[in-house]
């Protein structure tokens, strides 16, 4: 039996990690959490797929895809959270889990940041937890596929 599969997917200005804010998001790269989340991937025994980009039509694009090449997915869709229905509707359209992410606890940032079209359709929300967020998504998403097999 395969490994089931995890696409994460990080969403604009997290290509800056590390450099941007880094009071607000840390000082670790996207590198390093990419290393975190294959490292996590590994000893949960999924297969993992780690893609950035800061347009909006790419993620979507990629989250189609996904239909036939992924079990679930963990998104950070940072700014486009509280923008894109397109990616919510995208999201939807795939009827997979779906785990979102936030390095921040938005909650207790600006009140735009506080709406979430994303959180619609996910199956968890994780935030506040700075990178180790995307370790803890990655952790109940095994839990999630594991009760689908």
């Amino acid at each position: 039996m395969s490994k089931p599969s995890v696409l994460v997917l990080n969403g604009p200005n997290l290509n800056l990690l590390g450099t941007r804010q880094p009071h607000i998001y840390g000082a670790e790269t996207l590198q390093d959490v990419e290393a975190r989340c294959r490292n996590a991937a590994d000893a949960l025994g999924l297969s993992l797929e780690f893609r950035q980009s800061n347009a909006e039509h790419q993620l979507i694009d990629w989250i189609q895809a996904s239909r036939t090449t992924a079990d679930g997915i963990v998104i950070n869709p940072a700014a486009y959270t509280h923008t894109s229905v397109a990616i919510a509707d995208a999201l939807s359209a795939v009827e997979k889990p779906v785990i979102e992410v936030h390095i921040s606890n938005i909650h207790r940032r600006e009140a735009f940041r506080h709406h979430s079209y994303v959180s619609n359709v996910a199956e968890a929300v994780i935030c506040g937890c700075g990178t180790e967020g995307y370790e803890l998504a990655l952790r109940r998403m095994a839990t999630l596929l594991a009760k689908a097999r």
